[in-house]
């Protein structure tokens, strides 16, 4: 089992700045891929940012130029800078977890982002 704790949500105003970050522990493996997902009343679950093994990066059209996933992977730890934030932003946003090579997704239990206009 994986679990991910995550912190840093709240609410900011339009164009201000949150940073979220996230802890993984337990039965981690050396190879693993790491992202942030959000989901917003009565919307779909979206993949945001995630960096996969070997330091891939990839984001949603959405957040490109603003927001910035950085990891550290001796602390199994992902990070995510998020600027300029829009009221569409506003979601709960989850962490997720997947060893390479796997399909088993874990998840984190969700952090409230509120972006008031």
């Amino acid at each position: 089992q994986v679990q991910l704790v995550e912190s840093g949500g709240g609410l900011v105003q339009a164009g201000g700045s949150l940073r979220l970050s996230c802890a993984a522990s337990g039965s981690i493996s050396s190879r693993y891929h790491m992202g942030w997902y959000r989901q917003a009343p009565g919307k779909q679950r979206e993949l945001v940012a995630h960096i996969l093994y070997k330091d891939n990066i990839g984001y949603a059209d959405s957040v490109k130029g603003r927001f910035t996933i950085s990891g550290d992977y001796v602390k199994v730890t992902v990070y995510l800078q998020m600027n300029s934030l829009k009221p569409e932003d506003t979601a709960v946003y989850y962490c997720n977890w997947r060893a390479f090579g796997t399909v088993r997704d874990y998840w984190g239990q969700g952090t409230q982002v509120t972006v008031s206009s």
